[in-house]
């Protein structure tokens, strides 16, 4: 039987996570632990851009935590160029590299030689930027790349789909919430009604005047009707 080849199997494990609940987190630091070992890399790290600014998320190895640091402190640096320009960018020899120098010195004192960032791509425009390192000089092969970048467009899709998650959960609470109130609405005009002998019409006026005199919500009052006792007039 012939062996399934590594790539193949993270990519295939990978898909079935988004069909789970994962933490967004946990699945970026795995991405990056992946993609260190199937290209025998140093290192590698995962940065989002958050309000113009790119900002670490995680760095495997811990080790090469300073240099993704560095790059968020200083926004400069080739993960944040690659985020800014939504392209590719390669380093194969840092020591021949003239910009960057405060990124540079970390790097040297880190003894990575040659690194390569990857943008995050979503509709057309950069989120993020996933950062590769090296502790050898050279160019990067367009194999290799072309792997980072199909593991930079998933976890692209997990980052896409923990959003639309978030916003259905975020959404589905706000409609329960919204049941429990018409629920509670009801309640308290019955008894409301019931109590001054006037129509549920009538009494939902007397809960919507003292609810805007105090400057509370509709919902807090009616609360406050059935499970306190509280009789607006």
């Amino acid at each position: 039987m012939q062996a399934i080849d590594p790539f193949v199997r993270t990519t295939s494990e990978f898909s079935k996570k988004l069909l789970t609940d994962y933490d967004i987190d946990e699945v970026m630091e795995e991405l990056a632990e992946r993609a260190t070992a199937l290209l025998g890399l140093m290192g590698s790290g995962v940065g989002l851009e958050r309000e113009g600014r790119l900002e670490v998320i995680t760095a495997v190895p811990p080790s090469v935590g300073p240099l993704e640091e560095r790059q968020e402190a200083d926004q400069d640096g080739p993960c944040v160029l690659a985020l800014t320009t939504n392209t590719i960018v390669t380093v194969p020899d840092l020591a021949t590299e003239e910009r960057w120098p405060a990124y540079r010195q970390v790097a040297a004192q880190l003894h990575v030689r040659s690194v390569a960032a990857v943008p995050l791509t979503l509709t057309e425009k950069a989120i993020g930027s996933f950062n590769l390192y090296r502790d050898h000089t050279g160019p990067w092969s367009q194999g290799d790349l072309a792997a980072v970048t199909a593991l930079a467009n998933m976890a692209t899709a997990f980052l896409v789909n923990a959003s639309a998650l978030a916003q259905q959960t975020q959404l589905t609470q706000q409609l329960q919430q919204a049941l429990e109130t018409r629920v509670l609405l009801e309640q308290a005009k019955g008894i409301l009604a019931e109590a001054n002998t006037i129509t549920v019409t009538e009494a939902f006026s007397l809960i919507r005047r003292y609810a805007r005199n105090r400057n509370i919500k509709i919902h807090d009052v009616a609360n406050a009707v059935v499970h306190m006792g509280v009789r607006p007039t």
